[in-house]
């Protein structure tokens, strides 16, 4: 349990860089922070009587019955039903969800694309989200979308909760800070936020223009993958989790909240921010980890192992072993396998693949999949290294090497995903991609013993 007090965690709007994000440890575990002493009620949950007249409200991220709960206990200014009014539908043509599948596109294939280009245009966290692929159904609660964000502006008296999802954000370019409900969020590229289902927050841009990529996940939470023989060291650690400590907002201002709800965009206005939580204590939080602490393992003797081993979060389905959805990393690693093929190999797999480059080069792509870029293998569809990349590994002389500069990640996804109309026709595909397989040369020999 981790406790702390800063009686000075008091949010303003905008924040602005000027204010120190404050953190506690941990992924998981039950936090209780308060931005002014004896916020927290002691040993209990509901006080007849907050203390600073504050609200208790629990926000429930799990079924009660669930066997572990996730949930926080809030002590707020307002409760948040005075943060809800009447909502009107909006329109953000972006940000659609599944199932979203549209006839006169062709989702199989395998696709990349150059990043998406800035824009002139004063875009803030809502409107400039474009989704690339969706998977599943978000009224059933299962599957996923992939979205790129390209945000210049910081949304104003402006705040927005997802009842449809978690979002796993992963910057590429310039620097984001989300104030939450529960503290504030700073994240920049090599670090990812995880912002949980039903959470109210606002973006502001810290350093712009800011682009990276998004996971929305529709199913269960992400969870750190079972490590079994690997056991408890290596990968990633539960303590370079970071919490948000408690701050909050007492401001009177005119406030729209917008609120994604199956699918679909609601507005409601309100007449104060609904940051309005003084202290809290429980176990459903956002985070925040710098990918730069993740400790990969591989094959140390020979053979390529499969790209699993890698996984940094995992969000579980109802079939036990398939993940609704893998957040894969390729970092830094050093290789030293004998005799083997180093890069990734050829291979299908029942699983789709959507890759995104946060900086480098890619070691089975060292063409074209540049940073920002972004790449789809649906399921059952093959892949593997080009040529040229092919070439090297099965010809490079096999010391010890340092594979560097290097940083992407994978959104893996038992469903096959499906592209927009943004990404089959806005986004800068690569017509000629499936062409960098086309010069892979026939060298079968039936001499017995030849290589």
């Amino acid at each position: 349990m981790n406790r702390q007090t800063d009686p000075h965690s008091m949010i303003q709007a905008p924040s602005g860089a000027g204010i120190t994000a404050g953190y506690m440890p941990g992924f998981g575990n039950d936090f209780e922070t308060e931005a002014l002493p004896g916020a927290l009620p002691e040993g209990m949950n509901s006080p007849q009587k907050c203390n600073y007249g504050l609200y208790g409200e629990q926000l429930s991220g799990t079924a009660f019955t669930h066997e572990r709960p996730e949930r926080t206990w809030c002590y707020r200014i307002r409760p948040s039903v005075k943060h809800s009014g009447r909502y009107a539908r909006i329109d953000l043509p972006h940000w659609v969800s599944a199932p979203h599948v549209i006839e006169d596109v062709t989702s199989l294939g395998q696709y990349r694309w150059d990043p998406v280009p800035h824009s002139d245009a004063d875009l803030t966290w809502l409107t400039g989200m474009r989704t690339m692929t969706t998977a599943g159904d978000v009224n059933t609660q299962v599957g996923m979308a992939s979205h790129i964000y390209l945000v210049t502006a910081s949304m104003k008296d402006a705040y927005f909760y997802s009842a449809d999802s978690e979002l796993l954000v992963v910057p590429q370019e310039g620097r984001l800070r989300f104030c939450t409900e529960l503290g504030i969020i700073d994240v920049a590229p090599q670090e990812i936020a995880i912002l949980p289902r039903g959470l109210v927050y606002r973006v502001e841009v810290l350093e712009g223009p800011c682009r990276g990529f998004v996971c929305e996940n529709y199913g269960q939470k992400f969870e750190l993958p079972g490590r079994g023989p690997i056991g408890a060291n290596c990968m990633a650690n539960p303590r370079d989790f970071k919490a948000p400590v408690a701050a909050f907002e007492d401001r009177e201002a005119p406030s729209t909240l917008t609120i994604k709800w199956c699918g679909q965009f609601h507005e409601t206005q309100i007449g104060h921010s609904p940051l309005d939580v003084v202290g809290w204590h429980g176990n459903y939080a956002p985070l925040k980890y710098d990918l730069k602490t993740y400790c990969p393992v591989g094959a140390i003797l020979f053979d390529h192992p499969d790209p699993s081993i890698f996984t940094v979060l995992t969000a579980p389905s109802g079939q036990p072993g398939t993940a609704n959805i893998d957040f894969v990393l390729f970092r830094e690693r050093w290789m030293v396998a004998e005799d083997t093929f180093r890069p990734p190999w050829y291979h299908k797999n029942i699983m789709s693949e959507l890759m995104g480059n946060i900086y480098g080069q890619y070691d089975a792509k060292p063409k074209g999949f540049v940073p920002g870029g972004m790449s789809l293998h649906n399921m059952m569809l093959p892949h593997g290294p080009d040529k040229t990349a092919f070439e090297r590994a099965s010809n490079a002389k096999l010391e010890a090497e340092k594979l560097d500069n290097t940083m992407s990640f994978m959104f893996e996804t038992r469903f096959p995903q499906h592209l927009t109309r943004f990404a089959a026709d806005d986004a800068p595909l690569q017509d000629d991609y499936i062409d960098c397989w086309s010069d892979i040369e026939k060298k079968f020999d039936g001499t017995p013993g030849r290589k």
